[in-house]
């Protein structure tokens, strides 16, 4: 049965003649309206605080947009992915990361079997190996304790260990040093061996089917590396393991099965790193640090599960995304963490938000009837505020901002949180508040400036402000609250995929481009017979093959 487009929803007809009035508010007046914005318009839940109050919405937008996430079929299709149920449609597939993170003895049988239980035992392996590495049980060829630990995956298997390990670097065992490799640019792994000795090296080679053409390459020239380095064939246990459920392929490569570490088709790459694809976590920060991260992500998960929409922290942010994307038309997204060792979460919600919902085509096969994912991007504050916050200030585009931040360092260093916080602060005020001519006249007046200088520059110091953001604080960035921010991000993603009616759970048009390029590889290397390709690719082929042959 076709699904119900959802533009043609009641209550997207209603937000749609909402918006006519919406679009022109001035967050100003709606500020200086009685009552209390901030306590109206903010939620609490799993140690996160949102404040979404600095939003061209008032409570009739939230009703309205709560509303059409039920004529979507949230709640249900909600219910049905914490239940097992098959939600991935084309590959007839459970989605079930958030069973990932559910407490030990919470029976879930998928297809007869136990999945509580098979999650846990894996998650007790990791554990155990973790431990024996941080404890120096675990040695290489010589005896010599691990000190540098090396992941190779790619996507999903790359961006969330290196990115919790970077966020929970204040967590780590500062005698071990975490590597992440994951570019088939052979510049990437050469940079990262030429810091290593082969002896104190592991290296953690992350592919479900063992198969995966860059992770292999890399994976490869990693063994080749510590064969020359002096190490053996039938040393290769000591300094490989695997995160894979291909027993063949890894035993194949030299790695003891028994430090194969499995995970199931119904954990998706992008949502894998609470499976063993979090090993490198496990082993940066230990396994009571890793199940602590788990909890959070859990405790998120129970309120999404549980929380009327209305105050449903995933919900929300969700709403809002579609409120700016499809009503204000805004195409970009701006992640905002005031917190140096969240440097690489941008770049994580990049592929957890684009490759979910990057879609034209709607689960049933129709084409979607509006725009979905808008292009997420952003850097660390103050970083963004001496690059791109003009634009986002004085561009000609809605962008809307997340601003995320922890209330309380994990330094020591005397003033700098405050004046951190203060930058995030301001600059989330500065948007909404913006600076009208009448207040930028003032402001040169009192500087003296004459009034031909100061009409001159009236335009440019003045700033339009009513541009939209969220604010989320946590207390800490502690492996809690960064698994709870993790999950209250999965979780929007959920809701805006079921509001589009897009399957947020395959990722086909990453598959394109592979294929093409296994056939350009065998020509590039010299392939006396190249496919016809049109002329520009030809041309790159041939210039590309020209300038091998002299390297």
């Amino acid at each position: 049965m076709p699904q119900q487009a959802t533009t043609g929803l009641p209550a997207y007809q209603a937000l749609a003649d909402h918006h006519l009035q919406a679009r022109t508010w001035q967050m100003r007046d709606l500020f200086s309206a009685p009552g209390n914005r901030f306590a109206a318009f903010s939620v609490e839940a799993a140690g996160l605080l949102l404040d979404y109050s600095k939003n061209r919405i008032d409570a009739t937008t939230m009703r309205l947009l709560a509303q059409l996430l039920r004529e979507a079929g949230v709640e249900a299709r909600r219910d049905a992915m914490f239940g097992g149920q098959r939600i991935n449609d084309t590959e007839q597939r459970a989605v079930l990361h958030t069973a990932l993170r559910a407490p030990r003895g919470r029976p879930l049988v998928v297809d007869g079997q136990d999945v509580n239980a098979e999650v846990h035992a894996v998650l007790d392996r990791v554990c155990a190996f973790a431990g024996r590495v941080r404890s120096g049980n675990w040695t290489g060829r010589s005896g010599k304790p691990v000190t540098d630990i090396v992941n190779i995956g790619i996507g999903g298997s790359d961006l969330g260990p290196e990115m919790v390990c970077k966020a929970l670097r204040g967590f780590a065992d500062p005698r071990l040093r975490l590597h992440f490799v994951a570019n088939v640019d052979g510049h990437d792994l050469d940079a990262v061996l030429s810091r290593l000795q082969a002896d104190s090296t592991l290296f953690v080679i992350a592919s479900k089917t063992f198969t995966t053409r860059e992770t292999m390459m890399n994976a490869q020239s990693a063994r080749a590396w510590f064969l020359r380095q002096g190490g053996r064939e039938d040393e290769l246990a000591r300094h490989f393991v695997a995160v894979s459920t291909n027993s063949a392929a890894v035993r194949a490569f030299g790695i003891d099965t028994d430090n194969m570490f499995p995970f199931w088709d119904w954990v998706g790459g992008r949502y894998s790193v609470w499976s063993a694809i979090g090993l490198p976590v496990a082993l940066a920060v230990g396994p009571e640090r890793f199940r602590e991260f788990l909890a959070g992500a859990h405790a998120m998960d129970e309120h999404f599960r549980s929380t009327p929409l209305e105050r449903n922290m995933p919900a929300i942010l969700a709403a809002l995304g579609i409120w700016y994307r499809n009503f204000f038309g805004s195409a970009s997204l701006s992640i905002a963490p005031y917190h140096q060792d969240l440097s690489q979460f941008a770049a994580y919600l990049q592929q957890l938000e684009m490759e979910s919902n990057g879609k034209r085509v709607r689960a049933d096969g129709s084409d979607v009837d509006l725009a979905t994912c808008p292009v997420v991007w952003g850097d660390v504050g103050t970083n963004g505020q001496h690059a791109y916050f003009q634009l986002l200030h004085q561009g000609t585009d809605l962008i809307p901002v997340d601003f995320i931040a922890a209330l309380r360092p994990s330094h020591a260093l005397p003033g700098h949180h405050e004046a951190l916080l203060a930058n995030c602060f301001a600059q989330a005020e500065a948007f909404m508040l913006g600076k009208t001519a009448e207040e930028v006249r003032e402001e040169m007046r009192a500087q003296n400036l004459p009034e031909d200088r100061i009409a001159a520059l009236l335009p440019h110091r003045t700033f339009p402000g009513n541009r939209p953001s969220n604010m989320i604080l946590m207390d800490a960035l502690t492996p809690a609250s960064l698994g709870a921010l993790i999950a209250l991000y999965e979780h929007k993603v959920f809701v805006q995929g079921v509001a589009w009616g897009v399957n947020s759970f395959d990722q086909w048009g990453v598959e394109l481009g592979k294929v093409l390029a296994s056939t350009l590889e065998r020509e590039i290397g010299g392939e006396p017979r190249p496919q016809a390709h049109d002329a520009s690719t030809s041309a790159l082929i041939e210039r590309a093959r020209q300038a091998l042959r002299t390297t």
